[in-house]
């Protein structure tokens, strides 16, 4: 990222310039979703490889893994109280209408 965009990161940070394009309030992500970010992963151990990087980098796990045959869902709450859903998809168990 070049010089302006890392200054625009740190006014922004406080709520300051950012109100210039928007009318709407705010979001505190501590207590309220501004938004929800998924990253999908090549396999489970992956998923719960950047899991552990994100929880010992401070982020929490505010539910446990869910598992629903197909498919393996973590989330994660980063230190600014953004959402990240992590997971991984075996396409092969999917299941299929008939």
């Amino acid at each position: 990222m070049h010089g302006l965009g890392r200054q625009h990161l740190r006014d922004d940070h406080d709520g300051g310039e950012i109100q210039n394009f928007t009318a709407k309030p705010l979001a505190d992500t501590k207590t309220n979703i501004a938004a929800l970010f998924s990253l999908s992963f090549d396999t489970v151990d992956e998923m719960n490889q950047v899991m552990t990087r994100g929880l010992k980098a401070g982020g929490i796990e505010p539910n446990p893994m869910r598992d629903y045959g197909f498919m393996q869902q973590r989330t994660i709450e980063d230190f600014d109280g953004h959402t990240w859903e992590v997971f991984y998809m075996d396409m092969s168990k999917f299941p299929i209408q008939k």
